[in-house]
């Protein structure tokens, strides 16, 4: 039950913020973006939430690893 009160309200969230995205987009009607300019927005979104994902792989992988494990121990442990 807890499980799907969180889903619920993540889905909540996600759908005010797309919905806030697409209105302030469209609010922004009188400003011209080139070709070029949306083809570097996209890119640049893109590239941001594959270095982002990437990044976080490397968190989950190297701690399921072990990599971390004599790091976190201490110099006196």
């Amino acid at each position: 039950m807890k499980t799907a009160v969180i889903i619920a309200l993540l889905a909540v969230f996600l759908l005010v913020t797309l919905l806030a995205g697409i209105y302030l987009w469209w609010s922004l009607s009188d400003v011209d973006i080139s070709l070029h300019g949306l083809l570097a927005m996209t890119l640049g979104s893109v590239l941001s939430l594959a270095l982002g994902g990437g990044l976080m792989f490397l968190v989950f992988y190297s701690n399921r690893r072990g990599h971390d494990d004599e790091h976190h121990r201490g110099p006196l442990n």
